[in-house]
């Protein structure tokens, strides 16, 4: 067997013994966070390490704040595996049930999917917000980060093993695997004997690899081209303070905006405004010609893949459009079907685009920045699925389990 089919077979015993922990999972959750609160220090050292090879490499501004760690930060974690271990045990919750007309009793239950495997890039939080969801679900899970945040990963990683283990559970529910090269992701990819099902958290790259080779279940998260069409019944201070927010908040994440659309009635009071905002962080607008003509020559000249980019950076796309239906269009178009939001006084307007927009969170004046398990009561999330089959949006407990029909009778045969 090789080094992933062994930890295969390792979650999956794992996985057996999680499914009626009950209490202990809690307890290993309460360990995690008091072992990662206690071992802040030796984290930070791994994750400097981590810092200073992403500079050598050229990792940019916003790659590396997804990367760093510090005091506030860990705290943070800390305090959201606190609020998971806090939340009901989905398991053994009974979704449905009745007794049918020959006396057979039948109830639908939630139970553990069972072993789950995590790609994702540079944000080691991934590790710890994972490995908590999963445990707390009853389900082992084999995590894969990139090579950017290795030392972090690893760190976090033994930190959460040993605190499993000192609350009478197996450390084998949570393992990280240590190759970063393209093979280690390949294989588990393949991993259908082990493996119920396989996240991707990450870029847009990252999720239509995963997609396009895995030969186990997948559940599309990520990837972000979320958008902000300013009505032409916007309020424009308001689409200007909710489009700084979404955009340079954390640009790197896969809620912040990529494009603005704005209504060829407000476009020229509108744009110098929010400009002017967007100036406070030296954010690069790639716009339209008539954004141009508008604002001038700082304004790159935008190509059809701007639209269709996730910057994850300081980087925003502009357009202006002639309708509502014109803005519509365009993002049903290039949307990944992640956040999309629409800024209007008209009840009508807003009421039709939560109407209209297919994706997974669909915002009226406020910014696409709350798309986030934390911000929807699910606590730490797995990542925001963009499709539409078993999970949708922020995937919390709940969305980490699966159910099965328990049957029974008094002796009736068929």
């Amino acid at each position: 067997m090789t080094t992933i089919e062994q930890m295969g077979a390792k979650a999956k015993i794992a996985a057996a013994t999680l499914a009626t922990a009950g209490e202990k999972k809690n307890q290993a959750l309460e360990a995690i966070a008091k072992a990662l609160k206690e071992q802040s220090a030796k984290i930070l050292e791994a994750n400097k390490i981590d810092l200073e090879n992403g500079k050598q490499n050229g990792l940019s501004q916003a790659l590396l704040d997804r990367l760093m760690l510090n005091e506030a930060r860990i705290e943070g974690i800390a305090q959201g595996v606190l609020e998971v271990a806090a939340f009901p045990d989905p398991i053994g919750t009974v979704i449905s049930g009745g007794t049918r007309p020959n006396g057979l009793k039948i109830t639908k239950v939630r139970v553990p999917m069972g072993v789950i495997g995590i790609i994702f890039e540079a944000r080691p939080n991934v590790t710890a917000d994972a490995a908590v969801l999963c445990l707390k679900s009853g389900n082992a899970v084999i995590l894969r980060g990139g090579k950017e945040a290795i030392n972090s990963n690893k760190c976090i990683a033994d930190i959460m093993r040993e605190a499993v283990k000192s609350a009478g559970l197996d450390e084998n529910c949570i393992q990280l695997i240590e190759d970063t090269s393209r093979a280690s992701s390949t294989e588990l990819m393949g991993l259908t004997q082990y493996l119920d099902v396989l996240i991707p958290r990450g870029g847009k790259g990252l999720i239509r690899a995963v997609v396009e080779n895995a030969k186990v279940p997948v559940i599309e998260t990520g990837a972000g081209n979320c958008h902000t069409y300013v009505d032409e019944y916007a309020d424009i201070d308001m689409a200007a303070n909710i489009i700084f927010n979404a955009k340079t908040s954390r640009p790197s994440v896969c809620n912040a905006i990529e494009t603005i659309l704005v209504h060829k009635a407000v476009a020229e009071k509108a744009l110098p405004a929010i400009k002017a905002r967007l100036d406070e962080k030296n954010v690069e607008l790639r716009g339209c010609e008539r954004t141009r003509e508008i604002l001038g020559d700082c304004v790159i000249p935008a190509t059809e893949s701007d639209w269709e980019t996730e910057y994850g950076d300081y980087i925003l796309a502009v357009k202006v459009v002639d309708s509502f239906d014109e803005a519509v269009a365009h993002i049903t178009k290039y949307s990944s079907g992640h956040s999309e939001c629409i800024i209007t006084d008209n009840y009508k307007n807003a009421k039709l685009f939560t109407q209209v927009i297919d994706c997974a969170a669909v915002y009226v004046n406020a910014s696409t920045r709350f798309t986030d398990g934390g911000v929807f009561g699910l606590g730490a999330e797995i990542g925001i699925s963009t499709q539409k089959l078993h999970a949708r949006g922020p995937m919390g407990l709940n969305e980490l389990t699966s159910m099965k029909f328990i049957i029974e009778g008094d002796g009736q045969v068929r």
